[in-house]
């Protein structure tokens, strides 16, 4: 079993910054990538940012050049480093886990941009 645990969602004014924690425990050998994904209300889930078990990292064109994907593999812990953001990025930020070809979900934090 897989446990992820989003934390660091808020409001933040446009231009601002926050960094987003993911913390998974429990089985976490053989992960192939985590991500993160957002979701705005009515819209599909997207995802935001990828980095696979060797540390490439992808970025969604919306975000490229402001947000930073990284990982602390000691403490099993993904980060999302958000800078200038804009009120375009308001969603709920889930947290995902490739595993063994599975994929794990955390429930989400919300991040709020005003403008």
């Amino acid at each position: 079993q897989v446990q992820l645990v989003e934390s660091g969602g808020g409001l933040v004014q446009a231009g601002g910054s926050l960094r987003l924690s993911c913390a998974a425990s429990g089985s976490t050998s053989s992960i192939n990538y985590m991500a993160w994904y957002r979701q705005a209300p009515e819209n599909q889930r997207d995802v935001v940012a990828t980095i696979t078990y060797g540390g490439t990292t992808g970025y969604a064109g919306s975000v490229k050049g402001r947000f930073t994907i990284s990982r602390d593999s000691a403490k099993n812990t993904v980060y999302l480093q958000m800078n200038s953001l804009k009120p375009e990025d308001t969603a709920v930020y889930y947290c995902n886990m490739n595993r063994g070809g599975l994929n794990y979900w955390g429930k989400g934090t919300l991040v709020t941009v005003s403008s």
